[in-house]
């Protein structure tokens, strides 16, 4: 491969001719087109690349929010690629040689801002989640107008519903209105803090498996 420096187009990405060009630990490099392997991949493999297009599948509507507020970027693997890699390795189980989620280890957000005290979600009727946390602005780096922000997944739908509200940490409560075609079915909830300034999140808590009503 061969590392661009200068030139009159800079770098590039993409294939071009039999070249392809790339950005890689911040750097532009090119490299000679990959030829074709006529190799069947192992089933190793082929579980690898499930487990990774159900992960892709799953956080892609999750892709602005994880882009600011997962981990830390580091060198050329960004918020989004070290969300994948944690809920590929953390999230996901195998049964009978298929990839399937771990709700209740998926991560939205994961940082430093000081998360929930003993946090619980209530579904109401008209596909409504009320919830509620006790007061702790006074810990860390947690502040009275941190915002109260949330995540729900509808697996029969294949959809997530996001959203932030008016609540601040201080209110103690907050209301959370999901579509209202997610009425009747099953719902994986997740909530974080974010803090008023959008700079920081807390790493966020699954809240419970529930029934929309």
């Amino acid at each position: 491969m061969g590392s661009i420096k200068k030139g009159i187009l800079g770098g590039f990405s993409g294939t071009v001719g039999t070249v392809v060009g790339a950005n890689w630990r911040g750097k532009d490099i090119i490299r000679s087109r990959p030829k074709p392997s006529g190799k069947a991949p192992t089933d190793k493999q082929m579980l690898q690349q499930a487990k990774f297009r159900l992960v892709i599948a799953f956080l892609q509507p999750l892709r602005s929010i994880q882009t600011k507020y997962f981990g830390s970027k580091a060198g050329a693997k960004s918020r989004v690629n070290i969300a994948t890699s944690y809920t590929i390795a953390e999230a996901v189980t195998v049964e009978s040689g298929i990839p399937e989620l771990v709700y209740n280890k998926v991560l939205i957000t994961k940082g430093d801002l000081t998360g929930f005290q003993e946090l619980a979600a209530v579904p109401e009727a008209g596909a409504k989640i009320q919830f509620a946390w006790e007061d702790n602005s006074a810990q860390g780096n947690a502040r009275p107008d941190d915002v109260f922000c949330w995540a729900c997944y509808c697996e029969a739908e294949g959809v997530f519903a996001t959203g932030e509200t008016a609540a601040e940490r201080s209110e103690l409560t907050a209301e959370v209105q999901l579509p209202t075609y997610f009425a009747g079915q099953q719902v994986e909830v997740y909530a974080y803090f974010r803090n008023a300034l959008e700079t920081q999140a807390c790493t966020s808590v699954f809240a419970g498996e529930f029934t929309a009503l």
